[in-house]
């Protein structure tokens, strides 16, 4: 069958990673099956699991954090606001990239936005007693659902798929009007579909929100990158589009990770809204015994105890790399467009042996070309596509551990170079010769 991995190795090094089926696999788990087989064989995977950086990191915030480290903030505790210069810095960038005005006080740093995220879902969750149940708008990131199965926190979800337009207004309405929705989880632009939700649909969402008083959690870890138009101009429209336009009930997500290619420093920001960080909730009174003021109870009850602060240096790096974002001195937006080029790319060979993109349209446009798209192949369901996937040496992740009821696999751009382009297209030939 010409594969580039046999059943037998493939068969035995999950037996020895004790991974049961690739069909449920964790990202986690196809990252560790590829690096082993690549370490076995010898022969290089195409690498479309992990949704790592690809690009150098920004090295404005490197340079700022050698200084900060230079000037003995090593020795120092980080406050639990965070440190003031990244504060104003996190807000300016709101106004200069989203056009929204907001106090530096209600943007608190986070050990990326997977702590950001768990920290919300904590709170919103003890906010009041009704409302113990958070609603994913899928498919989305794996992890924050673990999150809340570790936190012990209910959850509900729904593919948006069948469900765009008007008719997320009907969906919602299902769903809110059963009173126990505490926040409503997305990612625009998608992880893994690359959807973005356009103004009405936003609207829409913000209308929901204020009306079932549920707390929005858009997770922007994509900021800019819908490169369908041009974000990259500070304070100068279009901006990008945000639930923060629709409601006061929102925190916003904003990591370095893939705009400043910064993952590794494990740096964000949540954005609360000025009314939501000043509101006050019994449920929070009786919990930890104080106010109930939310703002001051996620800062110093929750964030903190998650992580005892985020790291000085990192702090400033961000701070220094926002500023030169909102000053016109570097231009996110282009630095990160490389994702698109190799996304289009990507996409073309897949066409060209038969594959086509699962989710393929936002309501009635084509898809934009970015960090991930998805992928299918006639009928052939997750399970089987990402398990046949790893014997011709290319790794991905289930649809299906996204919360889509789609079939298909999530397919990543960043780790894709000049080289492997050949790679692919070869491996993508004897894959459909032999299906």
């Amino acid at each position: 069958m010409n594969e580039i991995f046999s059943r037998e190795l493939v068969a035995s090094v999950m037996e020895e990673l004790k991974i049961a089926s690739l069909a449920r696999a964790t990202i986690g788990q196809m990252l560790m099956l590829a690096s082993t087989l690549e370490a076995k064989t010898g022969i290089p995977f195409i690498r479309m699991d992990q949704g790592v950086p690809g690009l150098e990191p920004c090295k404005i915030g490197m340079e700022a954090e050698k200084i900060a480290l230079d000037q003995g903030v090593a020795s120092k505790y980080p406050a639990a606001e965070g440190v003031l210069e990244l504060k104003e810095q996190s807000a300016r960038f709101v106004k200069a990239f989203l056009n929204i005005d907001m106090a530096p006080l209600s943007c608190l740093p986070t050990t990326g936005s997977v702590s950001g995220s768990f920290g919300s879902f904590l709170i919103c969750s003890q906010l009041n007693k009704k409302r113990d149940t958070i609603l994913f708008i899928d498919p989305g990131f794996p992890i924050q659902k673990a999150q809340l199965v570790m936190l012990g926190i209910k959850y509900k979800s729904f593919d948006v798929f069948e469900y765009r337009g008007e008719k997320l207004k009907e969906k919602l309405e299902q769903l809110l009007s059963e009173g126990n929705i505490a926040a409503i989880v997305y990612s625009s632009p998608n992880n893994p579909t690359w959807i973005t939700f356009t103004e009405e649909e936003l609207s829409i969402l913000g209308e929901m929100a204020t009306k079932h008083d549920a707390i929005i959690l858009e997770d922007l870890a994509y900021f800019g990158m819908d490169f369908r138009a041009d974000y990259s101009q500070p304070f100068v429209a279009p901006y990008v589009p945000t639930i923060a336009r629709y409601t006061d009930n929102y925190i916003l997500f904003i990591s370095g990770s893939k705009i400043y290619s910064y993952a590794g420093q494990r740096v964000a920001v949540a954005c609360v809204s000025d009314k939501l960080y000043n509101r006050t909730y019994a449920g929070l009174a009786s919990h930890y015994s104080n106010a109930g003021h939310f703002g001051i109870t996620f800062t110093n009850a929750v964030m903190y105890m998650i992580t005892s602060g985020v790291t000085h240096s990192v702090q400033l790096g961000l701070a220094a790399m926002f500023k030169a974002s909102c000053d016109g001195n570097y231009n996110f937006v282009d630095s990160t467009k490389e994702y698109g080029i190799r996304a289009e790319k990507m996409k073309a060979i897949f066409h060209k042996y038969g594959f086509h993109v699962v989710y393929d349209k936002d309501i009635d446009r084509e898809i934009g070309d970015g960090f991930f798209f998805t992928i299918g192949y006639k009928e052939m369901n997750c399970g089987e596509l990402v398990s046949e996937f790893a014997h011709y040496g290319i790794s991905s992740i289930s649809l299906s551990t996204t919360g889509s009821e789609r079939e298909g696999v999530r397919a990543c751009t960043s780790r894709m170079t000049d080289e492997m382009f050949d790679i692919l297209d070869e491996r993508l030939r004897l894959f459909s010769e032999a299906h």
